[in-house]
């Protein structure tokens, strides 16, 4: 619910005060890049010290925050007016929350005062 109220209270005024048509999937790109960092950042940071905190922050409020649902239904939508736009959106979208949530991992990692370096799955415990 918290995610949910952030983010409208970004995504609304904006869609209203432009209606370009090209506004509101930008914004939702955006919001997701930065959710996904945010995601990093929070999973690098507590990891499994705070298992609910995690879970609150990660889950609840960054999956209220970013809206993937959304960024499928607006794909389609832009795609039908313009192919390339729409392939634009889904290439940033994808590769750009995956670098995101990278960067975000390891700055989570590093104000937790752990290596930047990404655990491999045999190190794992």
């Amino acid at each position: 619910m918290i995610g949910v109220a952030i983010r409208a209270v970004v995504v609304v005024p904006l869609g209203a005060a432009n209606p370009h048509p090209l506004v509101v999937p930008v914004v939702t790109l955006v919001i997701n890049l930065v959710g996904s960092l945010l995601l990093g950042v929070i999973v690098g940071w507590l990891a499994d010290r705070h298992p609910r905190a995690r879970l609150f922050l990660g889950t609840g409020v960054m999956g209220g925050f970013t809206t993937y649902s959304a960024f499928a239904v607006q794909t389609l939508s832009t795609s039908s007016a313009s192919p390339y736009i729409g392939i634009i959106l889904v290439v940033v979208s994808v590769f750009g929350g995956v670098f995101a949530a990278v960067v975000g991992l390891t700055l989570g990692r590093r104000i937790a005062g752990r290596p930047g370096g990404i655990e491999q799955p045999e190190d794992a415990e």
